[in-house]
């Protein structure tokens, strides 16, 4: 029986040995992989969508617009749903 508790000790000691060491481990790891990260960028700004104009009535001036907003999307300035409300704007 003597021989069986000092058996158990002795693997209690070295499990919990075992267990203290490897959590100051990562908890330096992960200090040293803390100090390593690089702050995060900012986000883009996104570009603030085109100011409204007054109701356009003339015909040409609606065409004329509506080329520049088609430029505008195919160079990628407008999201889809931007150029659609702008557009609704221009001819509602």
């Amino acid at each position: 029986m003597p021989g069986l508790l000092r058996g158990v000790a002795r693997t209690a000691v070295v499990a919990g040995t075992a267990t203290a060491v490897s959590n100051r481990v990562s908890r330096r790891q992960a200090g040293r992989w803390a100090a390593q990260q690089p702050e995060p960028e900012p986000a883009p700004a996104s570009s603030p969508p085109p100011p409204a104009a007054a109701p356009v009535s003339d015909r040409s001036n609606m065409l004329d617009e509506l080329k520049q907003l088609g430029d505008l999307k195919a160079q990628g300035v407008l999201t889809e749903a931007e150029f659609e409300e702008q557009k609704r704007r221009i001819l509602g």
